[in-house]
């Protein structure tokens, strides 16, 4: 990756929603994250004062540092995979091939279980643990947001 692709990169991430960005380019890997809290931007107009955000309280030190790619949504059971980062969900390598998983799949941690594509870089997405895919839940070729789920699953 030239310096010129991650400069380009650094800059759509820093305009974007998104909060965390992992990214593994041959043998680079990049992790991108925003600050919960970000201060104002320094404007050269003059603005009007506006009054401070409130502080968030830090963290407590046991929380991960990287936000959890499962958690249980109120409107269905059980867990989620859900997506690390905003872009294309892809359920196949190609067009017209096989898909990584469908309902009743059994898969172990680590296995691919989707494709992300963002700014034309693809990224895997792994099984955070072993289980079995209930539902998928995104649409090949569509967006899915950060944090979104992709697919229930029941643990093994």
């Amino acid at each position: 990756m030239e310096l010129e692709q991650i400069r380009a990169l650094l800059a759509a991430f820093d305009e974007s929603e998104a909060v965390s960005l992992k990214l593994r380019c041959g043998e680079m890997d990049i992790q991108l994250k925003k600050a919960a809290a970000c201060a104002p931007a320094v404007s050269a107009a003059p603005v009007a004062p506006v009054a401070p955000a409130p502080v968030m309280p830090a963290a407590p030190a046991a929380a991960p540092a990287v936000p959890e790619a499962v958690s249980a949504p109120a409107e269905r059971a059980g867990e989620t995979i859900n997506a690390p980062l905003v872009g294309t969900f892809y359920a196949a390598s190609a067009p017209g091939e096989a898909p990584f998983v469908q309902a009743g799949s059994q898969v172990k941690q680590g296995d691919t279980v989707c494709l992300l594509e963002a700014m034309k870089m693809i990224s895997e997405v792994p099984a955070p643990f072993d289980c079995v895919i209930e539902e998928v839940l995104a649409k090949d070729g569509e967006l899915a947001a950060f944090d979104s789920p992709l697919f229930r699953v029941r643990r093994l």
